[in-house]
């Protein structure tokens, strides 16, 4: 990946944002885990590392230690078992083994990822992700989804100085997280269409040449969904590069909008739920393109639907929001809501705005139809029965979700506007 190009694009840019992103080196090609420790020695990677993987992705990345050891990187090892949440527990847990290393690297993918980039980022550790499968957009990204007392949060972390990737260990990976991958991305038609409101209504910094970055990213992704579950190395990697470009655009950005929206925090909900009551929650990826699917759904019918408005000030009911949550959720929810994100909204200017947003509905996100076409060619998960979630929860989600985030949100205007979100599933 050209890395220099796109920041040589993004020069002087109108948005008046100086835009950079700390990756270095980004190399995706077959064959690559033989020449690990040569790029890192190129990229001046000390010799000194903390090596995290779990069973399952040390298993997939053969080869990776002997070919870093061979160049004389010294590994301090953590092989977890399983890693399926990346919680501030395990943060805590490598921090206390950084005390003689120089740098991280994570051998896979989400959470393990995650725990490795705030644990690099809080002690100033230089940071590697070699990645064994293409499932989720945050390779690139300079924020972490962390859980803490149960609740799941965007955490500062250090974007990967090096990101790394083999498409032969891309392409074998399992079906299952190829297909968490597409549906993370889908979810950026989501995501753009949020953050162009949010400018339209409070100023929100937007810039529509990191926003054409995301864009094409979905481009490049969506004209390869009926490869996703195929063993074709040339499409894992190009999957595996749009997932780069969309956590490049985060940082490029400073926020995580270019990449996430209602969908994201829909899925971050479903998982504190689940969380909070011992119950495994599935892979990101997956309740995130669910996710995407029904919000996709009700926006598009919100703007066919909804064609005048009379908004007034947010009417939430507190008590209503609050028992939505686990009792050791609570004070990040207040927190997050006080003040909160509708205080910033003018309801004249709300209800002037209503022509555009509509527009910028129909501007940005697929027909229903055309979605679940994407999803099915993809073999990606649509229906709640495949993430294990019930209608009663997921609408539970929906009208509970926006107050997770100090963010505005199309979902998050639904008491301003009288509106029920469960309305509109349908």
């Amino acid at each position: 990946m050209d890395l220099n190009k796109i920041l040589n694009q993004l020069k002087n840019c109108p948005c008046g944002h100086e835009h950079t992103f700390d990756t270095k080196v980004v190399e995706i090609e077959s064959g690559l885990t033989a020449r690990t420790g040569k790029i890192l020695k190129a990229a001046s990677f000390p010799e000194k590392l903390l090596f995290v993987a779990d069973n399952n992705t040390l298993k997939a990345a053969d080869g990776v230690i002997e070919a870093l050891e061979g160049e004389g990187f010294v590994l301090k090892k953590i092989i977890y078992n399983d890693m399926k949440y990346a919680k501030v527990e395990s943060v805590n847990e490598l921090k206390a083994l950084c005390s003689d290393v120089d740098g991280i690297i994570s051998v896979g993918t989400g959470s393990l990822n995650d725990i490795c980039r705030v644990t690099a980022h809080d002690l100033k550790k230089r940071f590697c992700i070699f990645a064994t499968a293409p499932s989720m957009d945050g390779f690139a990204s300079d924020t972490a989804p962390i859980i803490e007392n149960n609740f799941k949060n965007s955490w500062k972390a250090s974007q990967p100085e090096v990101i790394l990737a083999d498409t032969k260990i891309l392409a074998a990976s399992p079906a299952e997280l190829k297909a968490a991958g597409f549906g993370d991305m889908v979810a950026k038609y989501i995501g753009l269409c949020d953050w162009r409101i949010a400018n339209l209504l409070i100023d929100e910094y937007y810039c529509p040449h990191v926003a054409k970055l995301t864009e094409d990213a979905i481009e490049k992704i969506v004209a390869l969904a009926d490869k996703v579950q195929g063993n074709d190395e040339e499409a894992a990697g190009a999957i595996m590069e749009a997932l780069v470009l969309s956590g490049l655009a985060m940082k490029l950005a400073l926020s995580s909008r270019p990449a996430s929206g209602a969908e994201h925090v829909v899925s971050h909900y479903l998982e504190c739920y689940k969380l909070a009551r011992g119950i495994w929650p599935e892979f990101h990826g997956k309740k995130v393109g669910v996710a995407t699917v029904f919000v996709n759904r009700i926006y598009r019918n919100i703007a066919d639907r909804v064609t005048e408005i009379a908004p007034h000030a947010d009417d939430t009911v507190w008590e209503e929001v609050y028992k939505a949550f686990a009792p050791e959720q609570l004070d990040e929810v207040k927190k997050l809501n006080t003040p909160t994100i509708t205080d910033k909204i003018d309801v004249e200017r709300l209800k002037k705005s209503w022509p555009e947003i509509r527009k910028i509905i129909y501007e940005t996100l697929p027909t229903d139809e055309d979605m679940m076409a994407l999803m099915d060619k993809a073999g990606a998960p649509y229906t709640l029965a495949e993430i294990n979630v019930s209608e009663e929860l997921f609408v539970q989600s929906l009208r509970f979700h926006p107050y997770m985030r100090y963010r505005v949100l199309v979902t998050r205007l639904m008491p301003m506007l009288g509106l029920d979100i469960a309305d509109f599933i349908s």
